[in-house]
């Protein structure tokens, strides 16, 4: 069972400029003021490689863009969220949206990689792909070309709870129309390969 641990506080920051209107997270209160500053810094910089890739997609003139976020576990020492950006250009067809997936580590403020959080030299490429082609399956999701689905090690992911959510950008892996899709996994189905003392293990305990 772990060891109990407070939810870190979360201020919500707008910041405005024409055609632009964002709000994101501020982690305020750690005790460890190295490890918030490391949490806030990589929330920033993000932000901002999120603005840089839409001004590669969004090539029109006169773009709007608005940016939210969603906290998705707080809880055990884990913090995890994301992070979007939408925006149109003048004449785009449509807009664009960017998804992000951050999850921290409260202690240190590092940053989780989809590939900590599993035992080194496991097989999880190819168990969370498989999870990933049998949902696509299950729920009859239109896809581009089903032969290229993979996961890779820097995989887009949120913890939420007693799930492991992975996500694709659009275009990835199906249509426009079909969004961000999404595929939450269970952590008691990934018992076996996740690492010892990681996220996936510490959300499976019991109730503190």
């Amino acid at each position: 069972m772990p060891q109990y641990v407070p939810p870190v506080t979360i201020h919500t920051v707008t910041f405005t400029a024409p055609g632009t209107v964002i709000h994101y997270p501020q982690v305020t209160g750690l005790a460890d003021k190295t490890a918030e500053n490391k949490i806030n810094h990589t929330i920033i910089r993000t932000i901002q490689d999120m603005q840089r890739a839409q001004q590669a997609v969004q090539t029109g003139s006169q773009p709007e863009t608005t940016g939210n976020f969603e906290i998705k576990t707080n809880e055990r020492g884990i913090l995890s969220l994301v992070l979007s950006n939408y925006t149109y250009s003048t004449p785009m067809a449509h807009g664009y949206t960017i998804a992000k997936g951050l999850t921290f580590s409260k202690q240190t403020g590092n940053t989780y990689t989809l590939s900590s959080l599993f035992k080194p030299g496991s097989p999880y490429q190819a168990v969370l792909t498989a999870a990933v082609k049998k949902q696509v399956q299950e729920r009859n999701l239109p896809v581009l070309d089903a032969g290229s689905i993979t996961v890779a090690p820097n995989q887009d992911f949120y913890l939420a709870d007693k799930a492991l959510v992975l996500f694709y950008p659009l275009y990835a892996i199906t249509p426009y129309y079909v969004g961000i899709p999404m595929f939450p996994i269970s952590v008691y189905d990934l018992q076996d390969i996740a690492a010892e003392d990681g996220p996936l293990t510490t959300l499976a305990a019991d109730v503190v």
